[in-house]
């Protein structure tokens, strides 16, 4: 039987830019049954085995084609649903073992975990008018509020709470759900098949899988047209710095380290007891290249964050001394992954323009949003982790510790230019004892709801894209963990109430104010007022659009001290009003804090743990 692949295949494949290898590998369904193709080039035999030949690998063997290393195979009377995996042998006496097919587009619900054929075409999708605008939706002027779910924890149904929602059922209680809460984006938790729970899909074994916990791929499909059809982007964890070692997976695949690197210094990565791509073989590239171009071209996705970046980064992550060895420069750079990681930006955005990438890179690597024209790493957006661990680490001191080290709050502004910055309150920040939001504050119950208004307002206040993890909307206050649902019984208490009331305000204040979104990189979108110095733990700040005009005055007490006669400042010919008062009754506070006085004499008076947020009066009325 002749090679099912072309002669370009073929050269794309060693080059190692074949970005389309999904639409040739793995199980296409063709007129007349089914063609596979594995990347294997070490075993000596490889044979598809399912229910359709009694599992029997005597039954259906595959060519190799000794350029590439892939083999093939055509099948026909079998379509979609059929079960099947590879099975490879090593040697003519050697026992053969079997794996899930890495290209499958389709798996078993864990803990099965046989391949699927499935037909991708002939869904019909309504986002056209999404797709059209998309660029200017997410340009870097625009609002992106992001929403960050788990979708097997977000909510359940049944007699005991305890199943899942569909992708299907999803589209229709999660979409108005984020609508109504005011988010531009849902940032959805690794949602390509995994075999373990409490993984959170960060330890994939069907990259191109979307897991089957909730549906079929074309399922998948609705729930993201629904959200664009709605106006939501769709971002998704991509996780491509590392994979587990299941047995049915990627580890050792056809029996050499193929997909993982060979050398042991470079092999593994501890911290997750998983394996390392080997990003300087070209079939590696091609897998993750074309999974990457496989998620936004089939299922529309809008952006990929791109998991433990900092960890592909640098050859010593999490290393010893002597579990690392140097680059040839002597460096401790990962060469190969950081081409990669440019040559993974530079094709997104040529192939899907308007998409978004996002690095979560917890070091001082400079240039991560950098264009990679400009010798940087080609991402639009980094996780701002410095800012988030000053700012969680300023809340949880006690009132007296804050007015010793105001730095926390006004350091982040030094470097805000390095980067685009996403603000992130993640998943990681209420999981392992480390608190849920509202709890991470010291004082009584109203106090630590106080400091949570207080907290968001600043977060929303402060430039930089917002990600806002399920259940903190509503201060949830148990820790997030992955076998149960949110407890959203605590929207029927009146403080619960008030933290998603101001959250929704604060997520349309924020898509409504240009000023908050405009320029967020821009040094002339803000300007400090008071650093928290001469009244400890006051700040205030000014954000402003490209009219400098419309701008909003912030001003944040994170002191416990009741402020009384603060000076709204200098700004002759602006008269003020408060258009957000976090102790408002509305949002579960006392009712107290006000504005008073006019021209340059205008001031404030707040209640301790408190925001005022306060709008020129004439761009009020001429809106």
């Amino acid at each position: 039987m002749d090679t099912i692949l072309s002669e370009s295949d073929k050269e794309c494949w060693k080059e190692g830019s074949c970005y389309n290898a999904h639409s040739l590998m793995g199980a296409q369904v063709v007129e007349d049954g089914v063609a596979f193709a594995v990347w294997a080039p070490h075993a000596h035999s490889v044979s598809v085995v399912g229910e359709f030949n009694e599992w029997d690998g005597r039954r259906n063997p595959m060519q190799k084609d000794e350029e590439t290393g892939i083999w093939t195979a055509k099948i026909s009377g079998i379509d979609q649903w059929t079960l099947y995996k590879f099975e490879l042998k090593t040697g003519a006496e050697a026992p053969p073992f079997l794996k899930s097919d890495p290209y499958a587009y389709a798996m078993e619900v864990r803990p099965k975990n046989a391949s699927l054929v499935y037909d991708l075409s002939g869904f019909e999708w309504g986002d056209e008018e999404w797709m059209e605008e998309r660029g200017n939706r997410q340009s870097f002027q625009k609002p992106i509020s992001i929403y960050e779910v788990h979708l097997a924890s977000w909510r359940r149904k049944g007699a005991d709470n305890n199943e899942y929602l569909s992708y299907r059922e999803l589209a229709h209680e999660l979409i108005p759900y984020v609508n109504d809460s005011g988010f531009t984006h849902v940032e959805l938790m690794p949602i390509a098949e995994h075999p373990y729970d409490p993984s959170w899909g960060y330890q994939v074994t069907g990259y191109y899988a979307p897991t089957s916990r909730f549906g079929d791929p074309k399922d998948f499909m609705y729930f993201v047209d629904e959200c664009h059809k709605n106006g939501i982007g769709v971002i998704m964890d991509w996780v491509p710095g590392h994979f587990p070692k299941d047995e049915q997976g990627l580890q050792m695949f056809d029996s050499t380290p193929l997909y993982e690197y060979g050398d042991p210094q470079k092999r593994e990565q501890k911290d997750w007891g998983t394996y390392i791509f080997d990003y300087g073989k070209n079939g590696v590239r091609n897998f993750l290249l074309s999974n990457a171009h496989y998620w936004c071209d089939k299922y529309h996705i809008d952006g990929l964050r791109v998991d433990a970046v900092a960890s592909m980064l640098y050859l010593d992550y999490s290393k010893g001394p002597e579990e690392w060895s140097p680059n040839k420069y002597g460096g401790n750079e990962h060469l190969e992954a950081i081409r990669f990681l440019k040559d993974f930006n530079v094709m997104i955005h040529r192939e899907f323009p308007g998409i978004l990438t996002f690095a979560e890179e917890s070091t001082s690597w400079a240039g991560v949003t950098t264009p990679v024209h400009h010798d940087g790493l080609g991402f639009d957006y980094k996780w701002n982790m410095g800012w988030m661990n000053d700012t969680l680490e300023y809340i949880q001191k006690s009132a007296g510790q804050r007015s010793n080290d105001p730095n926390k709050i006004t350091f982040p502004m030094m470097y805000n230019e390095s980067e685009n910055f996403v603000l992130p309150f993640s998943h990681d920040e209420v999981v392992h004892l480390k608190k849920p939001l509202v709890w991470k504050s010291s004082g009584d119950e109203p106090e630590q709801f106080a400091n949570l208004r207080l907290l968001f307002t600043y977060f929303y206040g402060h430039p930089g894209k917002k990600l806002l993890f399920m259940g903190g909307e509503f201060a949830e206050t148990s820790e997030w963990a992955e076998d149960r649902s949110l407890h959203w019984h605590l929207l029927e208490h009146n403080r619960h109430q008030g933290i998603k009331k101001l959250v929704d305000d604060l997520n349309a204040l924020y898509k409504y104010e240009p000023a908050l979104h405009q320029l967020d990189k821009d040094p002339a979108g803000f300007e400090w007022i008071a650093l928290g110095k001469e009244r400890p733990s006051v700040f205030s700040f000014l954000r402003k659009a490209q009219n400098p005009a419309d701008h909003l005055l912030f001003i944040l007490n994170f002191s416990d001290q009741n402020v009384e006669n603060f000076s709204v400042g200098p700004f002759q010919g602006e008269q003020y009003e408060i258009i957000l008062n976090t102790e408002s009754e509305y949002y579960g506070g006392t009712n107290e804090g006000g504005h008073y006085g006019l021209g340059a004499n205008q001031h404030v008076w707040m209640e301790p743990f408190s925001a005022l947020v306060l709008k020129p009066i004439q761009q009020i009325s001429d809106k």
